[in-house]
């Protein structure tokens, strides 16, 4: 069989493999991966491409490694879940690096963090004055929380006294110029309430509508025309 053939074949079905392995792994942002998350992921990435170009040993060893590789995951993963221990011992555990605005120079020293570190995501958190910071914490995911002091904290509705206005999630009512019935009668509204909000910014048909979306709890109805000005 010629090798480009037969390389073209292995792509697919490590591919293939793949796919299936990140779906029953399932889904984690790259920001939240542990140091040791990226290296599994790169180590089983390495051996998916190894199935598709090494035409000098057979696949089935590859594809052994790399179904053992994608278990040894899984098993973590439902071991992290369900024991705590384990999932301290695989995760690791946050670090506090400022408490009470001091330093804690040996919890820095055992993770390895250093001061460029530090203030480098202080930086990323828009905290440029360290005298600001009650608390910081390192995440197992290498993300730095932060903690303000009271006085340096932006104020919220409560503390201004302010009552907010009602929130909610919105309700495709009109798709792609179809009315969607079923999503009318969950937000408590029908056809001919929509047909008259319409009219009322101009709007003959919802044929003319791309997207419509309602709040119930606003009473905010959206509308963008296919029609762009």
């Amino acid at each position: 069989m010629n090798e480009a053939l037969v390389v073209f074949v292995r792509s697919l079905i490590a591919f293939a493999s793949l796919l299936i392995f990140t779906r029953m792994l399932g889904k984690q942002q790259l920001s939240q991966l542990t140091f040791f998350d990226y290296v599994l992921g790169i180590t089983i990435g390495s051996i998916a491409a190894t199935v598709s170009t090494d035409l000098s040993s057979p696949a089935w060893p590859h594809w052994v490694g790399l179904f053992t590789w994608a278990a040894i995951v899984a098993i973590m993963q439902w071991s992290s879940i369900h024991w705590k221990l384990a999932d301290r011992f695989l995760s690791g555990e946050p670090v506090v690096v400022i408490m009470k605005g001091k330093i804690l120079e040996q919890n820095m020293k055992t993770v390895h963090y250093t001061i460029s570190d530090l203030l480098e995501h202080l930086r990323d958190k828009s905290v440029f004055d360290l005298s600001q910071v009650e608390f910081a914490v390192l995440e197992t995911s290498g993300t730095l929380s932060v903690l303000l002091k009271p006085e340096h904290q932006t104020p919220t509705r409560k503390d201004l006294n302010i009552t907010p206005p009602q929130g909610g999630i919105s309700t495709e009512v009109i798709y792609s110029g179809l009315v969607m019935e079923e999503n009318l009668k969950r937000a408590g509204v029908n056809q001919k309430w929509l047909m008259k909000q319409l009219k009322a910014q101009g709007i003959s048909s919802p044929d003319q509508v791309f997207l419509a979306t309602y709040n119930s709890q606003s009473g905010v109805l959206f509308v963008d025309k296919y029609q762009d000005k």
